[in-house]
């Protein structure tokens, strides 16, 4: 069984049908998939569709409908605060919400999709792009 946590990048991709949004929907399709999303991702492509005037509420729908919504907590928070403080030291625009997502899958064991090139030293990295 394959595990995936899906980052902003993955996510609007999926969502405005590109190319690269085929890969997410391809592994979406995968009989057996976790998917994992992090509640603050979901504030990001909530925020991107908004400000793009798209459809808000069919972004959150298919979020919420085909991932596990992880919520922030204090201890995913410690995680990705100490993951941050490690990775900016050689990825100097590293954001905290990569952390997160980063955090999320070394707990689930999973992969992230993202096409973010941020994550292109990752092991934990399958990207889209």
């Amino acid at each position: 069984m394959n595990r995936y946590v899906v980052d902003a990048y993955a996510w609007i991709e999926y969502l405005i049908g590109s190319e690269a949004g085929k890969t997410v929907r391809s592994a979406l399709g995968e009989e057996g998939s976790e998917f994992y999303t992090c509640a603050v991702t979901v504030a990001e492509v909530v925020s991107k569709t908004a400000r793009e005037r798209r459809e808000v509420e069919t972004a959150y729908d298919i979020l919420v409908s085909n991932s596990l919504v992880v919520e922030v907590d204090e201890e995913l928070s410690k995680e990705a605060g100490l993951l941050h403080a490690e990775t900016r030291k050689t990825i100097g625009d590293f954001g905290l919400s990569d952390a997160y997502v980063l955090a999320i899958a070394r707990r689930t064991n999973s992969k992230v999709l993202t096409g973010d090139p941020h994550f292109k030293s990752f092991e934990e990295a399958i990207l889209i792009i």
